[in-house]
């Protein structure tokens, strides 16, 4: 839906479940998908999707007025009922379950945050890094290994959100 003058940019090719609200200022990029009740508020600045990201069932994105914006990258994953507020995901970041990532944080490439962690204000995790808790706290590197097994996630719901899309006739 349109918030002012800005209206959704989203590919043509994006699952947007019919029950998800995106709204204003909000890019969406290719075999993305955007879940089953989640929030995308893009009113006060602007929210970026990249290609082949998903977010899953019952997060909320949001955006930091006139400061931050929020800037997801990639092949991203964030986990059902996630905050993703004011911060960046970079190219396959990964949010579990229940977690929160807060404005001005940035999770770098391949980064991870737990399930039902707290990434505070202006916290970096590193590439391939796995942070837990609340506050969330670097646990170690992931071996190269480790971090293929959840890159296989963006590639499911590339696939998954299309049969969605072909099931709703959509």
């Amino acid at each position: 839906m349109p918030f002012e003058e800005h209206r959704p940019q989203i590919a043509a090719d994006a699952f947007i479940a019919p029950t998800a609200l995106v709204m204003g200022q909000v890019t969406i990029g290719p075999a993305s998908s955007v879940w089953y009740h989640c929030v995308l508020r893009g009113d006060t600045n602007f929210i970026r999707i990249g290609a082949r990201s998903n977010i899953q069932d019952g997060t909320i994105v949001h955006v930091n007025r006139a400061a931050e914006a929020a800037i997801i990258g990639d092949d991203v994953t964030v986990g059902h009922a996630c905050i993703i507020h004011a911060c960046t995901l970079e190219d396959r970041a990964f949010v579990g379950m229940g977690a929160t990532v807060l404005d001005g944080a940035v999770i770098e490439e391949g980064g991870m945050l737990g399930a039902g962690a707290l990434l505070t204000p202006r916290k970096r995790i590193g590439r391939n890094e796995l942070w837990t808790g609340s506050p969330a706290r670097l646990v170690r590197v992931m071996s190269a290994e480790e971090r293929a097994r959840f890159d296989r996630t963006a590639a499911h719901y590339v696939e998954l959100g299309q049969r969605h899309r072909a099931s709703l006739g959509l």
